[in-house]
């Protein structure tokens, strides 16, 4: 299972992800695709829209069953502490 969610996504590349993903909400993608597939439509994302926010959620063979990737400026930080990939939802609350 891979779940693609974007901000502002460009007609074209909504279009792209349609072939192969469900469109549930406006830009959140979830599809069963093999890994070829997934990477192929995230490098050619990234080609065709590189300023574009994304955050990509995969099955992965570690201990939490997934691996979360994230391209552009999120408004959530993607960290990991003690081998677990964590979201930050306000990293400069912990500065204070």
């Amino acid at each position: 299972m891979t779940i693609i969610l974007t901000e502002s996504i460009p007609p074209a590349i909504r279009g792209l992800l349609k072939r192969w993903f469900i469109e549930p909400r406006a830009n959140v993608f979830v599809g069963s695709v093999n890994a070829r597939t997934r990477e192929k439509t995230i490098a050619y994302i990234r080609r065709n829209a590189p300023n574009l926010k994304m955050l990509v959620v995969y099955d992965d063979l570690n201990c939490q069953g997934y691996t979360v990737l994230t391209f552009g400026t999120p408004t959530r930080t993607l960290t990991r502490h003690c081998g677990l990939q964590l979201i930050l939802e306000n990293p400069e609350d912990l500065i204070r």
